[in-house]
């Protein structure tokens, strides 16, 4: 079988930065472009973080990038660097290499002149049926490309959207998970535009986790590049969870909806309409799943299928042996 084709819309953040390696590692996936989003960091940042990461993995491995969003569709950013550090990916530049220079310098990475949103349309509209887009931040490019040329992101082959919670709760608040919070807007038009979406939830990458005690056990023995960074980037995300979990354990919640691509048996799907909070109130970015068990004329018709299981030991054990492996 061929690769599949992917298009990555990203934040980056820690667990974006895992999710990319994970792609990257994965002989099942053609990374064909990434795409930036503000979520987790400005996008500015965002888009420095993607190109930092693929110096990481190697330099054999330059698909295009280009910078999307730089603020939600009406609203104002929130970022999320208090959890995932200044920079995004756990403050590196306070790793230095011999000699005191840093570890991780400044990318070289060359932007595509086209923006996030005018990429995708292209290559979608390009290769009809072929390419599957993975969207790991908020969904403001998403939306924006699927209001400027509904055709062209109609010959999507499937969407993958790491986001929302159905019957778990929020991870940002109460109600509402991170990247659907950040913009509800765009969510609700994504949701609403009829094409093939696989919504991967809180429900499912709540309960994939990586510890430290794994990345010590296992991660640290291998001795790459890659596998540093890994050490890196979680160090202080650990510390974060330890003080406020009492574990130092990280939900996977990014790499998993790459992981839905790579083997699409790690989750059981199920169909949903589902609608997203778009008021001002405390459930603002809530996503509603409707899980009634009436008859279909007392319901709208599904537009999503929602991941609600999943073999996370399996999908820990991929994940793991897919890091190591790259041997920049």
């Amino acid at each position: 079988m061929p690769p599949t084709r992917i298009i990555i819309d990203t934040d980056p953040g820690i667990d974006d930065a895992l999710a990319l390696i994970l792609a990257f590692a994965s002989p099942e996936l053609s990374v064909e472009a990434i795409t930036t989003v503000a979520g987790n960091v400005a996008v500015s940042q965002a888009t420095r973080n993607a190109c930092l990461l693929l110096d990481v993995v190697g330099p054999h491995l330059r698909p295009s990038v280009a910078k999307g969003a730089a603020h939600p569709m009406t609203r104002p950013l929130r970022t999320a660097q208090h959890y995932h550090g200044e920079d995004g990916l756990g403050n590196l530049s306070r790793f230095k290499a011999e000699g005191g220079m840093l570890r991780y310098p400044e990318p070289q990475q060359l932007l595509s002149p086209q923006s996030a949103q005018a990429l995708m349309i292209e290559q979608i509209g390009a290769a009809p049926g072929e390419i599957v887009l993975i969207c790991i931040g908020p969904l403001t490019n998403l939306a924006m490309a699927i209001r400027t040329a509904p055709a062209e992101m109609a010959k999507v082959k499937e969407i993958i959207v790491m986001g929302g919670a159905i019957q778990a709760p929020g991870n940002v608040t109460p109600a509402a998970e991170f990247n659907v919070h950040t913009d509800p807007e765009a969510a609700s038009l994504v949701f609403a535009s009829g094409l093939p979406i696989t919504l991967v939830p809180l429900d499912v990458t709540q309960r994939v986790l990586l510890t430290a005690e794994l990345v010590d056990t296992l991660v640290r023995h291998v001795g790459s590049h890659v596998t540093q960074f890994v050490r890196d980037t979680t160090e202080r995300l650990f510390g974060v969870e330890k003080e406020q979990t009492g574990r130092a354990a990280t939900p996977l919640h990014d790499p998993l909806a790459i992981g839905a691509v790579i083997d699409p048996s790690l989750v059981t799907r199920r169909p949903f309409d589902v609608q997203v909070e778009t008021g001002e109130g405390p459930a603002q970015g809530m996503t509603i799943a409707d899980r009634r068990q009436v008859g279909g004329q007392w319901k709208r018709p599904p537009n999503l299928q929602v991941c609600m299981e999943v073999d996370a030991g399996r999908f820990v054990a991929l994940f793991l042996e897919r890091i190591c492996r790259l041997p920049a």
